[in-house]
């Protein structure tokens, strides 16, 4: 059962984490490159102010993005901004986010999102949160896989499980997780593959991110699947 109303607080935990995080940095570590191929850390903070306002979209029943080219253009326009804009426009977007998502309303309608993808208003803090926490990790500035609260990864790996679920380019998976947890995922004939590692690994492997931090996951001396971009 999703429960909005808790994944509102740990979003807002999360994001007082990361708005503490960007205080600290300056105009030149803005600048440099963050863990995501050929962004900044600029381009990291403009999306992620533009994910609020587009979510508050969401929520408020228009569309998400205006176009893919204009979200893009949101992103490029903002990315070279000096760190107190990117700080203050995490903070004020992220209040947008917050007295929207604070309205009455209900949670229990289904949302349009990009790419036709719809989904229940219920899931969409979470939704948000993942942008917080994964994005947080991308900017490499200390925060690390291994730090992202244990409830936010082993939903966000089933989350993603489900995702790649009965997708015909993922052969069948049993996903093991050393520090507890197991998920099917991938195609639903064959016999699963066993992909093991620790969750942190799991999850940085599901969302196409390197976890530097811990041993990637292993399948059993065969070769790990790629999967298909999300």
């Amino acid at each position: 059962m999703i429960d909005h109303v808790h994944d509102l607080n740990a979003v807002r935990e999360a994001t007082d984490r990361l708005l503490s995080a960007v205080g600290t940095l300056d105009n030149a570590a803005v600048a440099g490159p963050s863990r995501l191929p050929g962004w900044s850390r600029g381009h990291v903070l403009a999306h992620l102010a533009r994910n609020a306002d587009a979510l508050v979209n969401v929520l408020e029943g228009r569309p998400m993005y205006i176009s893919a080219e204009a979200r893009d253009a949101d992103i490029e326009r903002d990315a070279a901004r000096p760190a107190a804009a990117h700080l203050a426009d995490l903070r004020e977007s992220a209040a947008r986010f917050r007295r929207a998502a604070d309205a009455p309303a209900d949670w229990g309608r289904t949302v349009a999102l990009r790419n036709g993808v719809t989904d229940l208003a219920a899931r969409i803090p979470f939704r948000r949160l993942i942008e917080v926490e994964l994005h947080h990790v991308d900017l490499g500035i200390g925060y690390e896989p291994a730090d992202l609260p244990a409830e936010f990864t082993a939903r966000e790996i089933a989350f993603l499980a489900d995702r790649f679920s009965g997708h015909p380019d993922v052969p069948a998976l049993r996903l093991e997780a050393a520090d507890g947890g197991a998920w099917r995922t991938g195609r639903t004939e064959g016999e699963p593959l066993a992909v093991t590692g620790t969750s942190a690994a799991l999850m940085c492997w599901l969302a196409g991110r390197r976890d530097d931090t811990t041993p990637a996951p292993e399948a059993g001396g065969a070769p790990l699947p790629v999967l298909p971009p999300l």
